[in-house]
């Protein structure tokens, strides 16, 4: 993995960008709290449409008003997706895309890109590269975060408290399903952010959302140290503006990548830029313990 470096002064350099990019989450989130606004959070697939197309990706929403950037390592099974990121995963690894080609784009993007950047993907990716040296060369690419969606709470402890450990945020999930006690022990082990799942079953773009996500939110909000961000199903600037009333952040990703295949950069970014236009109409109240 090119990322890394044996020199101390690389090993120093790293290690500051390191400590940057993972206090930069809470920054991002902070400050969209203090502009009465929920936060940004596009998905996009590493090495789709084409590997070359990420780095200006990535720049782009950065430029359209993203605050949050989720890269998601291409998979060859990704279970939790449906079929629009299935496909864009399929694409990707047909392209070569993989773990070390979305570190070495992360790197250049972190070289002077300010969005906080998590990586979005499954346990196997990690296990064949191996868990400590992913969150070696992750940490020296400047990722802030990590979002694993086939880790949960309690599957495996030794895993979990290596991550957690890390200099990298464990992002975790909360599904509708998930019962009270444990959505509670889940928000405390939160890093970074908490990732509520609007709905069941797969991700992908719907044209509603379910009614209860409010009262979900809130209850969550209450128990978490982090912010508490809503995806799974946002795909309208009117959406992002309903979540936008009561979660810290919003993540879109199926919509974003199915604008991304029909019209490109250009057109993912104008789509950026609208939902970033819906949130900033939003006022949302102050947290408990903002003032």
């Amino acid at each position: 993995m090119s990322v890394s470096t044996s020199s101390k002064p690389g090993v120093e350099r790293s290690a500051r960008r390191t400590r940057a990019a993972r206090a930069a989450i809470g920054g991002r989130f902070a400050r969209a709290r203090a502009e009465q606004r929920a936060a940004l959070i596009p998905y996009i697939t590493a090495g789709y449409p084409d590997p070359g197309a990420t780095l200006p990706l990535m720049r782009a929403l950065e430029e359209a008003g993203a605050d949050v950037i989720e890269l998601g390592i291409p998979f060859s099974d990704p279970l939790a997706d449906g079929p629009t990121i299935q496909r864009t995963s399929q694409q990707a690894l047909a392209s070569g895309a993989g773990v070390e080609s979305a570190l070495e784009t992360l790197s250049e993007y972190a070289a002077e890109g300010d969005c906080p950047v998590v990586l979005f993907t499954y346990l196997n990716p990690l296990l064949g590269y191996g868990p400590g040296a992913f969150v070696r060369d992750a940490s020296a690419a400047g990722a802030a975060g990590l979002l694993l969606t086939d880790l949960p709470l309690g599957a495996d402890p030794v895993l979990e408290a290596e991550f957690e450990a890390s200099a990298l945020d464990l992002v975790r999930l909360v599904a509708p399903t998930t019962p009270s006690e444990r959505a509670a022990a889940i928000a405390r082990r939160a890093q970074g952010f908490l990732y509520y799942v609007s709905r069941t079953g797969v991700t992908g773009a719907r044209a509603d959302l379910p009614p209860e996500v409010e009262s979900a939110v809130a209850s969550l909000k209450a128990r978490a140290d982090v912010p508490v961000a809503v995806g799974f199903g946002i795909s309208t600037p009117a959406q992002a503006r309903a979540v936008g009333r009561v979660a810290d952040g919003v993540v879109v990703g199926s919509a974003l990548l199915e604008t991304l295949a029909d019209g490109g950069i250009p057109a993912a970014a104008s789509m950026v830029a609208e939902l970033r236009s819906a949130l900033d109409r939003v006022a949302q109240p102050p947290s408990p313990g903002d003032g």
